[in-house]
């Protein structure tokens, strides 16, 4: 495995696979299963894989610590070598951004709801920042985690307006054995707080069987999921939702493919789940 650093690099050791199929993980490292998933996924897949690891600043809002998104790039590049990844792309901000952006880029849909209803700008963040790793990886396929399913949602609908000449594979959601999805931020959970956010996937499924058993009233399942995550957790909740997905699009009678995704708030972490499911 090979480290790049700068945009440059990583350019000119790809120009030499370019008649062979390129895979790439785009994450902002701190490694966990999900991740280990992705990767395992893209070599599998493809001849030549590239992950990048990117605290992207443009993402983070003005109430969000950009500082203390947790890093770990010794115990990264570890992880990485022993999934049998060819290039790991870690770049500094200042060779991603060494000036103001000239252009900006701003999605008009799918981003005023779940995550992106309290984190205005981020979406926008996110798309910038996939759209220089596009150009410079020029990747075949692009693997990325259903956990964050608006993200990907978002993403597919850049792709698709833009014409990028790349497959967005979406890898199912990694768990704990207790059903808990695997975050980076699953660490800042109290002992305490771990044991009750189990619960949080729980909820999810008893309001799945509510609307494969017939019901068709979004509001009924959705305060269903909040009060069994109000009973089990000390947690708060930011958000219980139900729409059309990936158009993420309020629907008031269930049918066809639907997400039920929720966000709950701990004393230091955030967690976000969902399930995505047919009627």
């Amino acid at each position: 495995m090979k480290i790049l650093r700068t945009p440059g690099s990583l350019r000119a050791v790809l120009k030499e696979h370019r008649h062979k199929q390129i895979g790439f993980v785009p994450t902002m490292g701190y490694f966990h299963d999900g991740h280990l998933s992705l990767m395992k996924r893209a070599v599998q897949d493809n001849d030549i894989t590239v992950v990048s690891i990117f605290v992207n600043p443009l993402q983070f809002g003005p109430n969000e610590d950009l500082d203390k998104y947790p890093r770990d790039e010794d115990r990264d590049t570890e992880l990485a070598e022993n999934q049998d990844i060819d290039y790991l792309f870690i770049p500094t901000v200042e060779s991603m951004y060494p000036h103001d952006m000239h252009v900006r880029l701003m999605m008009n849909n799918r981003t005023d709801v779940l995550c992106g209803a309290s984190r205005p700008g981020h979406f926008d963040g996110v798309i910038t920042v996939l759209a220089k790793l596009f150009h410079i990886v020029q990747p075949d396929k692009v693997y990325m985690g259903m956990k964050d399913a608006q993200q990907f949602a978002v993403v597919d609908a850049f792709c698709q307006d833009l014409n990028f000449p790349l497959e967005l594979v979406g890898v199912p959601t990694v768990r704990e054995e207790d059903g808990l999805a695997k975050s980076s931020r699953n660490v800042f959970l109290s002992e305490a707080e771990r044991n009750e956010a189990p619960a949080i996937n729980n909820s999810l499924k008893l309001g799945q069987t509510l609307a494969k058993s017939g019901e068709k009233d979004t509001s009924v399942i959705t305060a269903c999921v909040k009060e069994a995550i109000e009973k089990e957790t000390s947690g708060t909740i930011d958000y219980v939702e139900l729409y059309r997905y990936p158009e993420l699009t309020v629907t008031k009678d269930i049918c066809g493919t639907v997400i039920l995704a929720v966000a709950v708030r701990f004393s230091n972490a955030r967690l976000i789940d969902n399930v995505i499911f047919e009627v």
